[in-house]
């Protein structure tokens, strides 16, 4: 099973950028999905995530800023990011659940520049 995240990079402050997560081998429809970040020296976070049912989830830091959604046709979840501020650089990673199974991305590094 493989969580491929990609879309980090280098942004000003105040800029957008979209993360993307494909699933290969596992349904994401089926699962709670969610992003994470962990930024230097800090613990890691859940930064938004929908669950199976459908109930949407974000952090107060970026409520109102990102929004998570689904593609269950192209099975990948995204994380589109506005407004963006030097507080979000982190590494994000995708990660999908259901009972018994948990799976994690690799990471994507999101910088950004005051």
């Amino acid at each position: 099973v493989q969580l491929q995240a990609s879309g980090g990079g280098l942004v000003q402050a105040g800029g957008s950028l979209r993360l993307s997560c494909a699933a290969s081998e596992i349904i994401l429809r089926i699962h709670n999905v969610a992003w994470h970040r962990q930024a230097p020296g800090k613990q890691r976070e859940m930064v938004a995530g929908i669950s199976f049912g459908g109930t949407y989830k974000y952090a107060e830091s970026v409520k109102g800023r990102f929004t998570i959604s689904r593609d269950n046709a192209k099975n990948v979840v995204y994380l589109q990011m506005n407004n963006l501020k030097p507080e979000d650089t982190a590494v994000y990673y995708c990660q999908a659940d259901r009972i018994g199974y948990d799976y994690w991305g690799q990471g994507t590094l999101v910088t950004i520049s005051s």
